[in-house]
């Protein structure tokens, strides 16, 4: 899906909101578990059913997969192929913060641009350009590099000034920047870190930014959007444990549904207000 598609979408749908699917087999209603020979799969496909009117992009987070072993791995490739299927408009991000030497990110990117078939991949950029370079000239395919998240220790290392005064998150936009433009590389920049978006869009004015933290890590919509939003929105805020946990009974999926619809109908008023709709 290229930046074009993405766009067209989000305005189709007045919603910038992707469903992170952090499907934590601990948490999915005892009923699911009782009941379904694929308790993952069948949890995921119900929330997609239920949510996908309202978000333009889905994100699995691989490590509640891994932790399952093959039964995950097949969980997560059977929710994928369910989206792709059903639902192509659909924005699909790998969240697993890959990188390393040259050689091992090809084989990364192979899994997920050839073999998944995902639309994006979040990356960790801190082994430099020649770890991020493999996922990159995938035609329609995305890397989504960390540049601020929204974690309690970013600090130890993002916000460590260096001796020309930036922040070291800075230098990371700065120098990817020069790696691949806004059609084919965005950053994550946690929904926590409020006015600083100030400083991401000075060094990233056009590219998409993926925002993880609103809703259950206490990040505000309207504070990400008043720094955020670009003249083609720019944005997809994650939501994953408010929408796909808003309820642990047998109307799960219908409560996640209500979640999506309330933050959807948030985005579309801060949309039209911005005259991007």
């Amino acid at each position: 899906m290229n930046r074009q598609q993405l766009v067209e979408n989000i305005r189709r749908k007045g919603s910038f909101l992707c469903v992170g699917l952090d499907s934590d087999i601990k948490k999915i209603p005892a009923h699911i578990i009782e009941t379904a020979d694929d308790p993952i799969f069948e949890f995921n496909r119900r929330i997609i059913d239920a949510t996908a009117p309202y978000c333009v992009a889905y994100k699995p987070n691989l490590a509640f997969y891994e932790a399952l072993g093959v039964e995950g791995q097949i969980a997560l490739e059977k929710t994928i192929r369910y989206l792709k299927t059903n639902y192509p408009d659909q924005f699909i991000i790998a969240d697993a913060k890959r990188g390393d030497i040259g050689n091992t990110s090809a084989l990364y990117a192979r899994s997920f641009f050839e073999y998944l078939d995902v639309d994006a991949v979040t990356v960790a950029p801190y082994m430099g350009r020649d770890s991020v370079e493999p996922f990159l000239g995938y035609e329609g395919k995305w890397v989504i590099l960390l540049a601020l998240t929204s974690n309690k220790g970013s600090g130890d290392f993002q916000m460590l000034k260096c001796d020309d005064g930036r922040y070291l998150f800075e230098h990371v936009l700065a120098t990817s920047a020069t790696w691949a433009g806004p059609d084919e590389m965005m950053y994550v920049v946690g929904a926590t870190q409020g006015a600083m978006f100030a400083d991401v869009r000075r060094l990233a004015p056009r590219s998409f930014l993926l925002v993880p933290g609103v809703g259950a890590q206490g990040g505000s919509l309207d504070e990400v959007c008043r720094y955020g939003l670009t003249d083609d929105c720019g944005l997809l805020v994650n939501s994953s444990r408010g929408i796909i946990f808003a309820s642990s009974g047998e109307d799960f999926a219908e409560r996640s549904a209500e979640a999506a619809r309330e933050l959807r109908d948030q985005m579309t008023k801060i949309l039209k207000e911005h005259s991007i709709l």
